[in-house]
């Protein structure tokens, strides 16, 4: 799973990216922490569809390296074992909310993660939350336990999962924006 840096040419001009071909079902495409576009492909695509794929984004991969660059106060993340106690306490906080549901109680880890602020991996009832929500406000960590808690009742992001966000957390969009002001710095070593 090794990267390799391309670079496409597109009329809004030359984009660079990083291509990693691995198991995964579609083409993703993401904006890191540090600006760079990476996008992961199924064996079966060739480099010049991922190359295709980066061309018909332009406009949204220019867009969100832009905001990147202009935005984003850079977090710091604690230890894990600063970090445990705080992230425990948010899903704490919102957890009543999904019992109602039928969620049962998560395993909760916690590690520093470059491009997300959770992950949910729900057929084993684990929730994983990025050491650097330790340092941001308590409604934001708040939202990202209450995402994670709800992909344990819709595994996607489709109309069901917005629905339940919707109904337990009515202002969880403007959450999400806040959170968007900060990106992700890996710990210094």
């Amino acid at each position: 799973m090794a990267e390799e840096l391309r670079r496409v040419d597109t009329p809004l001009g030359p984009i660079e990216y990083f291509l990693t071909v691995k198991s995964v079902k579609n083409i993703n495409l993401r904006i890191r922490s540090d600006g760079t576009a990476a996008v992961s492909v199924p064996r079966r695509v060739s480099k010049a569809r991922a190359d295709d794929f980066v061309r018909s984004r332009a406009a949204w991969v220019m867009e969100h390296q832009r905001r990147r660059s202009e935005l984003g106060i850079p977090l710091a993340p604690p230890e894990k074992r600063e970090a445990l106690p705080v992230l425990a306490a948010a899903l704490e906080r919102v957890y009543p909310l999904t019992v109602p549901l039928g969620v049962k109680k998560p395993v909760l880890k916690v590690r520093f993660m470059t491009s997300r602020w959770g992950s949910c991996h729900w057929t084993k009832g684990i929730v994983t939350l990025n050491t650097a929500l330790a340092v941001v406000e308590g409604e934001l960590q708040d939202y990202v336990a209450l995402h994670e808690l709800v992909h344990f009742l819709h595994p996607n992001h489709g109309p069901g999962f917005y629905a339940v966000m919707d109904a337990l957390m009515p202002d969880w969009q403007t959450r999400r924006r806040a959170l968007r002001r900060y990106t992700l710095e890996r710990p210094a070593s």
